[in-house]
């Protein structure tokens, strides 16, 4: 059976996460770990974080100064200061948290080939954590292909 006629296949769990800390966490590994047990070689990952104050994204796994430069620049178009928001139930940190996550994203979509991620080089799969106080972060994990 060639690529054309192969049966589609899909596979989906639920991943949880909780980042050690406010900032970019990688979870390349546990994302590649699940994906390389399920029966698809070819096809399209997608990821969607059920959070607000969080958010997902592809980003350079070598040089952790582009991590830092990243948490930085969003902590200052975000600056975690009472005065600037009227949502501020949940502390300094709340909506500033909601700003990030509005300026990034929830949901990423990554091709699969022969049952790995066709990531870049230097690429990884980042959850960026928003919130001071670390929570559980859900994360479905969709993957379709043959």
């Amino acid at each position: 059976m060639d690529a054309m006629t192969a049966p589609l296949r899909f596979a989906q769990a639920r991943h949880t996460v909780t980042a050690p800390h406010q900032g970019l966490y990688e979870i390349t590994g546990d994302i590649q770990a699940w994906l390389g047990a399920q029966n698809v070689t070819a096809g399209l990952l997608t990821l969607y974080l059920r959070h607000t104050s969080a958010s997902l994204l592809i980003q350079e796994n070598y040089d952790l100064d582009v991590l830092r430069d990243l948490e930085d620049f969003f902590a200052a178009q975000a600056p975690e200061d009472t005065s600037l928001y009227r949502h501020i139930a949940e502390g300094a940190d709340d909506m500033p948290a909601h700003i990030k996550g509005a300026l990034t994203q929830t949901h990423l979509a990554i091709p699969v080939c022969d049952r790995a991620l066709l990531l870049g080089r230097y690429q990884g799969i980042f959850l960026f954590e928003h919130r001071r106080t670390p929570r559980a972060r859900e994360i479905i994990l969709h993957v379709e292909g043959q």
